[in-house]
């Protein structure tokens, strides 16, 4: 595949999210537990799907993603998402004691839901939560005008909840409730 502008990197990452979070039925792949797949198998079904992809590219795609969402196993034959599944994946995380304090990012429309309810996964398999408010802001711009939570993570660790950090630095729980969270 020739040299990719930015709009291709995007439009194939968005694909890679797609049938490697959420609904790999879409091209007929199956992960396994970890939420790995083989290679081969994602560059053939991919193809066979419309979205050919050579392995040059899916290494450019994996590498040029400025938020990590993909990764290779240390053989470099099998790739999943990160994070961020709406699919059952185990990914193998350790439980980690977090920094004292992260931060989560939402859009304004959805502060009265958490304040009434805390941070839910709902769909996904964690809430995520970043180490910097910059992060966290950057992924409130998404969501329309952009509200940070302080997540007050020392304290939820000390009062059992456990914490995971992704492999591109994504901390994730289970849920925070409201007595952990500061509006910024």
């Amino acid at each position: 595949m020739a040299v990719m502008n930015d709009k291709e990197l995007t439009h194939l990452s968005k694909f890679l999210s797609l049938v490697l979070r959420h609904q790999p039925e879409t091209i007929g792949i199956q992960l396994d537990q970890q939420g790995w797949v083989a290679v081969h198998e994602l560059l053939e079904k991919s193809a066979r799907y419309g979205t050919p992809i050579d392995r040059a590219t899916l290494d450019v795609v994996v590498e040029s993603n400025s938020k990590k969402r993909f990764a290779f196993n240390e053989a470099g034959d099998k790739i999943r998402a990160s994070q961020g599944h709406s699919v059952s994946v185990e990914l193998g995380y350790e439980s980690q004691q977090p920094p004292d304090i992260l931060y989560h990012g939402t859009g304004e429309k959805s502060v009265a839901s958490i304040l009434s309810s805390g941070l839910e996964k709902r769909r996904r398999q964690h809430v995520h939560l970043s180490r910097d408010i910059e992060t966290a802001m950057k992924v409130g711009q998404r969501h329309g005008k952009p509200v940070i939570f302080k997540v007050l993570a020392q304290q939820m660790h000390d009062e059992k909840y456990r914490f995971y950090i992704s492999d591109n630095g994504v901390w994730l729980t289970d849920h925070v409730p409201v007595k952990y969270l500061l509006e910024l």
